[in-house]
């Protein structure tokens, strides 16, 4: 199979969907690698580490669409690159679908086959793809929280640690998934108040005894969560719900019993957001306030650490990905219905139950 690996053009997305060493693993699998010029310069990984692990170097996207037949990417197709693409194609990419209604339209119009990272599962209905950066996005969380709750960033001017003799500050995170482990661990190591919420008791127990006294934990009930922002000064959501649009849990009058320079990251901004008051920014300009409370609601967190991120979501992707160069997508789905569970568009239908309810679009299932 041809497979293609453009260069990202999302703002401030430095990622690769391809690292020079996943290339010559196809590569030696008998396929051939197409890849735009520069496309890793963002993970510091030239052009000529590419040539060496035995692609061709394309000029332009147009290049790299044309000559492939497979596109390998790292967040969904910008409209530009959605132009390019043609039923013949097969998209591995995420795609977040729920939050993006023109997206999936224009992904539609294609015909092409659309497999999403963030809907393909694993044995025990985890979610394989989407692991990697959801601990990337969780660790960042506690990361950009603490820097803007600086008082030069904005913030409240609290350290979340505290010193002896004043206490740290109470970190509120919302869902206890791989996101929200790993956001805790952050916490815990930076000393902070640290309390995760969910509505899953047999998790809420694994994570009691998994951090011990480090950690508290409680049932998310509305009322708990409007307390724990009530008292919070970092509060993360870290919600999901595979291929559907996150839950509003928070709301625009919670946001008013805030304390003032608190700080929002909402880690769930890619399926949009668990934050009323949310909506997608960027790492140029990642910040606003709605009444004294800062918002960090960036869409591609990762991409901020691109170099690690790239290498981490390859470890997981790669597998996946020669698995379909080697039998082809359809081949590849049947024989592995996790992966056929990362299935969102074909044919120009919705293939994902969840993605067709959250953009009130038919949902068509392939046929058997």
């Amino acid at each position: 199979m041809r497979v293609g690996v453009p260069k990202e053009i999302k703002v401030h997305e430095y990622r690769v969907g391809l690292t020079p060493a996943s290339v010559a693993e196809l590569v030696a699998a008998g396929h051939q690698a197409f890849v735009q010029a520069g496309a890793g310069s963002g993970i510091d990984c030239p052009d000529a580490a590419f040539q060496r692990a035995g692609a061709e170097i394309l000029a332009d996207a147009e290049a790299v669409f044309a000559a492939s037949d497979m596109i390998v990417k790292v967040k969904e197709p910008q409209a530009q690159e959605i132009a390019l693409l043609e039923e013949r194609h097969i998209l591995f990419t995420y795609l977040h679908l729920a939050a993006d209604k023109p997206q999936a339209e224009g992904l539609m119009k294609s015909g092409a086959t659309c497999i999403a990272y963030e809907t393909v599962t694993s044995r025990t209905g985890a979610l394989p793809l989407l692991k990697p950066m959801s601990e990337v996005a969780g660790r960042m969380s506690v990361q950009v929280g603490a820097h803007y709750l600086e008082k030069e960033q904005g913030g409240r001017g609290v350290l979340l640690g505290g010193v002896p003799g004043v206490a740290p500050a109470k970190v509120a995170i919302l869902g206890g998934g791989v996101a929200g482990v790993n956001a805790a661990q952050m916490a815990v190591g930076m000393r902070a108040d640290v309390t995760i919420y969910d509505i899953n008791m047999e998790r809420l127990a694994e994570l009691d005894m998994f951090f011990s006294s480090q950690i508290k934990t409680a049932f998310a009930s509305r009322s708990a969560i409007a307390g724990a922002v009530e008292k919070a000064e970092l509060v993360i959501g870290a919600v999901l719900v595979p291929g559907a649009a996150a839950p509003r849990l928070v709301t625009r009058d919670m946001l008013k019993t805030m304390k003032r320079g608190s700080v929002l990251v909402d880690i769930a901004i890619d399926q949009g957001g668990c934050f009323e008051t949310s909506r997608p920014t960027t790492h140029a300009d990642p910040v606003y306030e709605v009444d004294g409370i800062i918002h960090y609601c960036v869409a591609n967190m990762p991409g901020a650490v691109s170099r690690t991120s790239a290498f981490a979501l390859n470890n997981a992707t790669l597998p996946f990905a020669l698995r379909i160069a080697n039998l082809g997508a359809e081949e590849a789905m049947r024989q592995d219905p996790h992966l056929a569970n990362g299935l969102n568009v074909s044919g120009g239908k919705i293939r994902h139950e969840a993605v067709a309810e959250a953009l009130d679009l038919d949902y068509e299932p392939v046929a058997a």
